[in-house]
């Protein structure tokens, strides 16, 4: 074989072929459905053949969904990963920039992985994708400050992934629309609202919410949705007769 043959075809440590086809097929399933993907679609993405996938993917196309699946569930976590420190908001917008360039990329990929009924899901497939969520609570959690959170709180930051998710597939499905920026501006004031709302009625979720609120300027996001919320409740007085007049 010569020029791109050569090339193509060069010998590979396991590790590094492994990854080669992984790659291969995480291209093919960022943008079509698994079951539209085949194995010689891999091999020819890879510029290998198909004996060759086989070698290092005996499950056939089964497996080698497994491990793209897996490498982009570990590509998804990192999306969570953000220093702690600084304004709540500032910091769960970089995580939202990330994970929604993440669903970006991926498209129809991530359609298929987040929705299911794929031929290719199994119980190791689920396993991974409830893996990428629970991960995500757990940073968020860590970006809250609490190391042992009770019952409310964790259902409102997984009611918040929960939502996130369901958003970036409306997203999609919606062309796109509106801008990404938007979106997770959107999806901040939504995590605001969720906090704000738990902690009226749970002691510890409101003492993590008056520790971020703390640290949050007047010019910055939940200052901006305090002035833009402030209208919309401006004649509901008669709510709080305890503090009229």
């Amino acid at each position: 074989m010569t020029g791109s043959g050569t090339a193509s075809y060069r010998r590979l440590g396991v590790a590094e072929r492994r990854a080669q086809l992984i790659t291969a097929a995480l291209g093919l399933f960022a943008h079509r459905a698994p079951e539209d993907v085949s194995l010689d679609d891999v091999a020819a993405a890879a510029a290998v053949s198909r004996p060759l996938v086989y070698r290092y993917f005996p499950g056939g196309k089964t497996q080698l969904y497994e491990a793209a699946l897996r490498s982009a569930a570990d590509d998804l976590e990192l999306c969570f990963a953000e220093p702690e420190n600084g304004p709540l908001t500032t910091r769960l917008g970089a995580v939202l920039d990330r994970y929604l360039a993440f669903v970006d990329e991926h498209d129809a990929g991530f359609s298929a992985l987040l929705q299911g009924g794929s031929v290719a899901e199994t119980s190791r497939t689920g396993a991974i994708v409830d893996e990428v969520r629970r991960a995500a609570a757990r940073q968020i959690l860590r970006h809250l400050s609490v190391p042992d959170p009770g019952a409310r709180l964790r259902m409102m930051v997984r009611t918040w992934i929960t939502a996130v998710e369901a958003a970036s597939l409306i997203w999609l499905d919606e062309g796109k629309r509106p801008p990404a920026a938007e979106l997770r501006d959107w999806l901040v004031d939504h995590f605001t609202a969720l906090l704000t709302v738990t902690a009226a009625s749970d002691p510890q979720t409101a003492e993590v919410a008056r520790a971020a609120f703390a640290l949050e300027p007047p010019d910055g996001p939940m200052g901006d949705l305090a002035r833009r919320v402030a209208p919309v409740v401006a004649g509901a007085e008669h709510l709080l007769p305890g503090l009229s007049g």
